[in-house]
C-alpha cells in the first residue's frame, strides 16, 4: 500500500528554523559592524573636508584665529558650539564639526594654536572609543590611540 500523506514532520520544521535563526544573526552581527565603519568613514570624510575648508579659510584670512580657540562640539547637542571662533565660526566648519559628533557618538574637539598659525581636529571613532581620528594644519590625516572626548589640545594630539 503507497504512503499517502505529504508534508514536513515538525522535527524538520523545526531544524529548518533553527537553521534560519542561526543565519539571521551572524547577518545582523556583521550589519552592526558595517554600520560603525560606515560612521567611521563619515567622520573621517567629515575632517576632510573641514581641512579643505580651513585652507580657504587660512586664504582669506591669513591665518586661523586671533588667540588659542578651543571649540568643542558634542553629539548630544550638535547644534551647540562651545567657544568656536575665527575658523571655527565659518558656516561650513560648523555643519563638519556638527556631522562629525553625530557619527561618532562622542565630543569632537578643535583648536588653533595661540599664534593663529596652525589648527587640529580630533574626533572619537564609533568602532573603539579611545581610538579617533585626527586632521591638522601640516596636512596629518591619521589614526591617533589612547584619545579621548575630553582632549584639550586637538593641535599637539596629531602626532
Amino acid at each position: 500500500m503507497k504512503n499517502l500523506k505529504k508534508g514536513f514532520t515538525l522535527i524538520e520544521l523545526l531544524v529548518v528554523v533553527a537553521i534560519i535563526g542561526i543565519l539571521a544573526s551572524v547577518v545582523l552581527a556583521s550589519l552592526n559592524t558595517a554600520r560603525s565603519k560606515g560612521s567611521d568613514a563619515a567622520i573621517k570624510a567629515n575632517l576632510a573636508n573641514m581641512r579643505a575648508q580651513a585652507a580657504i579659510y587660512y586664504d582669506n584670512n591669513n591665518k586661523y584665529s586671533a588667540a588659542a580657540v578651543t571649540c568643542t562640539v558634542t553629539s548630544a547637542n550638535p547644534s551647540v558650539f562651545t567657544g568656536c571662533t575665527d575658523l571655527f565660526a565659518d558656516a561650513t566648519m560648523k555643519a563638519g564639526l556638527s556631522a562629525a559628533a553625530q557619527s561618532s557618538s562622542n565630543t569632537v574637539t578643535a583648536t588653533t594654536s595661540s599664534d593663529g598659525s596652525a589648527y587640529g581636529i580630533e574626533a572619537v571613532l564609533k568602532t573603539l572609543n579611545t581610538t579617533g581620528w585626527c586632521v591638522d594644519s601640516g596636512g596629518k590625516s591619521e589614526q591617533v590611540t589612547g584619545l579621548t572626548a575630553n582632549t584639550a589640545n586637538a593641535v599637539t594630539a596629531c602626532p
